[in-house]
């Protein structure tokens, strides 16, 4: 986790490490609060470095780490709220928003930092690849609240799908990955496993990146992360209709509060999807409650 520690000040870097003492695998974020105890978010429980509290020079240090000392440089990333560094860890940012015109510009003044720690599970969803295939890839929704274990499952079943389980060969999977969070990609490059025939458009908008993804690289099957908007969904039925098969997640605590939502309706309207994995929030990631079939009846229940 050196490129989580390399954030901190030296002093902090350290109490942080020894509190953490080897529990890394269980860490699910680090929220630094101006002037306030760092506070540590494990699977089952929640912790505080007491001894210390964060000053201004220890938040500029954090903030020049972040921006290799140019704030020029994250434009994008401060309009967004969020910064994905090395290991494909997302920094969340909070503090004094500035404004043009009603539309969110920067995060000027960041006061608050939220690191959630990017986790590569080999093996973690090949329990549920039974459950994804019939004959062919099914189109799979999973649906989970934030830190449910969404990004891990898709991003192990991207590398078993490029890479082939059992008898069924390997598939051209495209990967769409707007917030660089399941490849972590550096220059391009993912620094996760994500199969030999997976090909990635990091950091591109979901919408428009999956129409070039079809364009350019004809893939078997689109994974994309956190749909939403209309035009998430426009692009994803507009990618079924190409021939494509569509793995992706979304936020939400059911399947009963999803269908609420004016925005997907029209993917459950024409049973677009054949699996919906609904993930447990019991503070575990990547554990399944249910699962139903096309017609919303329940397949599997732990």
């Amino acid at each position: 986790m050196k490129e989580i520690l390399r954030l901190f000040p030296e002093t902090l870097s350290a109490q942080i490490n020894l509190q953490i003492a080897g529990r890394w695998h269980y860490l699910q974020e680090i929220r630094f609060r101006f002037n306030q105890p760092i506070e540590l978010i494990f699977d089952h429980q929640v912790e505080w470095v007491n001894n210390i509290k964060p000053n201004q020079k220890d938040k500029m240090h954090i903030i020049n780490q972040l921006s290799d000392f140019s704030l020029y440089r994250m434009e994008d990333e401060l309009r967004e709220g969020y910064i994905t560094i090395e290991g494909g860890h997302r920094v969340g940012l909070a503090g004094k928003v500035n404004t043009v015109d009603g539309a969110v510009k920067a995060i000027q003044y960041i006061t608050f930092l939220n690191i959630r720690i990017a986790k590569e599970k080999l093996g973690v969803a090949k329990p549920l690849m039974s459950y994804l295939y019939s004959n062919q890839y099914l189109n799979t929704l999973f649906i989970g609240a934030p830190q449910t274990g969404k990004t891990t499952l898709i991003r192990d079943l991207i590398r078993i799908i490029s890479s082939g389980w059992k008898n069924i060969p390997a598939k051209k999977v495209g990967v769409i990955d707007e917030r660089s969070e399941i490849g972590a990609s550096l220059n391009g490059i993912p620094q996760h496993n994500l199969g030999r025939r997976t090909d990635v458009l990091d950091a591109c908008p979901k919408a428009e990146g999956m129409m070039m993804m079809i364009r350019s690289m004809s893939p078997d099957v689109i994974v994309v992360d956190e749909i939403g908007s209309q035009k998430d969904v426009q692009a994803l039925l507009e990618a079924i209709n190409a021939g494509v098969t569509i793995i992706c997640t979304i936020h939400g605590q059911s399947l009963e509060d999803i269908k609420k939502r004016p925005s997907i309706q029209p993917l459950f309207q024409q049973h677009i999807f054949k699996r919906l994995f609904i993930l447990d929030n019991s503070g575990q990631p990547g554990i399944i409650k249910k699962v139903y079939n096309e017609d919303q009846q329940i397949v599997l229940q732990t």
